[in-house]
């Protein structure tokens, strides 16, 4: 089967994908991957077919921010680019889409225009549910509210995109106007299947669920050809285990200041510490000895190799945290990443998150010291890695995918 997968955004958004497109073609399937220019090269080093996206990732979420909506504005400034690019005529030789974009976006057109069935996959819950509200939105104690948040999200996409998506399909797809409720409920051309790559230990399936919205565990990438620096693996070894911490592609207003509140905590707690530069450019001035800059290496490798982990808060990143069997912590900017930390600790696995608009050093201080002596939370984080590596999310989602498009 000819599988064509869509994916936008940052780094953490994409690799999940990449991975699931791996798994596809280690199955037997012929994948096409659509994303970014910048993701080129991990696509095609796991052998999948590549069509590149107008766009810069990191110039997009650096102009976004960390609200959803104006991070949600970055991206669509670029819609008449994408469906230009998805107009291709190749692109309706497939037999499946896989969309990654919230609500079906452009991969709903592109799949009714080739006839094909289309699959919506996400690394956050997104389906409505009345348990919790849309992720980005505040918790609220009213009545209808979680639902009626799913609402408002899909209405203000609709608003954003709408006219692009209108204009695509009738100019260029031949196809007629849709409506918004039409839109967003019908959940593919065909096919209904929602797929979910997180744990459902993390995540407990909502109970209005439908059966079609299947949690199938985390889609972790993996990167084969990367081999540890030896100064890396020196730092490492070479004294107690270090704290890694990180906060991924998102933007920070002040990194020296934040840089700082980190070397003081780091001080006071006696801890060493791997420090991820990422798009925010954390680490770039004058660093003592018990701090390793690094400016990438995969999770897997890195993240059990520490004391814990402070990381953003990106689905993604909590999932290898997690993984890791050591405690960690989100530092959340915004939209889901609040959500993850909570669960962190929901789980005992970690200290509740602390907000990146109320970080201060002591407050960091006070996050480590509770991590490295918590037995407890050391014990629980360790339960939760074990389970979730037990879990084959991959694996289990090639085989929902295999099954429901041929019953």
């Amino acid at each position: 089967m000819h599988i064509t997968m869509i994916a936008l955004g940052s780094t953490g958004d994409i690799l999940p994908y990449i991975a699931l497109g791996k798994g596809l073609k280690d199955a037997g399937h012929q994948v096409r991957f659509i994303s970014f220019e910048g993701f080129d090269d991990r696509a095609r080093k796991m052998d999948l077919d590549f069509l590149s996206i107008p766009g810069d990732p990191r110039a997009l979420v650096s102009q976004g921010g960390t609200n959803i909506f104006t991070m949600a504005q970055s991206f669509g400034s670029l819609a008449r680019d994408y469906v230009r690019a998805l107009s291709a005529p190749q692109l309706l030789d497939t037999d499946l889409i896989i969309n990654q974009l919230p609500g079906g976006l452009f991969g709903y057109d592109l799949a009714e225009k080739a006839r094909v069935p289309m699959i919506t996959a996400a690394v956050i819950p997104l389906a409505p549910t009345m348990e919790f509200p849309m992720m980005g939105f505040p918790t609220l104690p009213l009545p209808g509210y979680n639902r009626f948040s799913y609402t408002l999200a899909e209405t203000a996409a609709w608003m954003m995109f709408r006219k692009v998506i209108q204009e695509w399909r009738t100019q260029a797809l031949n196809l007629t106007p849709i409506s918004r409720i039409e839109y967003f409920r019908t959940g593919g051309y065909r096919h209904p299947l929602n797929l979910y790559g997180f744990s459902p230990i993390v995540v407990e399936r909502p109970g209005d669920w439908s059966e079609y919205i299947c949690i199938t565990g985390y889609w972790f990438p993996e990167d084969p050809d990367w081999t540890p620096d030896p100064a890396l693996e020196g730092f490492i070894e070479n004294g107690s285990p270090p704290i890694f911490i990180g906060l991924g592609s998102m933007p920070i207003k002040d990194p020296v200041k934040i840089t700082q509140m980190i070397l003081t905590a780091l001080e006071r707690t006696h801890q060493r510490a791997v420090l991820h530069m990422g798009w925010g450019g954390l680490g770039n001035q004058d660093l003592p000895d018990s701090v390793y800059l690094i400016d990438y290496a995969p999770y897997d490798w890195l993240f059990p190799r520490m004391a814990m982990v402070i990381h953003h808060g990106g689905s993604g990143t909590t999932g290898f945290a997690l993984r890791s069997g050591v405690p960690s912590c989100a530092i959340p900017l915004g939209f889901d990443q609040i959500y993850w930390g909570q669960r962190i600790a929901a789980l005992g696995a970690g200290p509740e998150p602390l907000r990146i608009q109320k970080i201060t050093s002591s407050r960091l201080e006070g996050l480590i010291l509770a991590a490295i002596n918590d037995s407890r939370m050391k014990e629980n984080a360790v339960r939760v890695g074990q389970k979730i590596r037990a879990e084959k999310g991959i694996q289990q989602a090639v085989q929902l995918i295999d099954r429901n498009i041929n019953a």
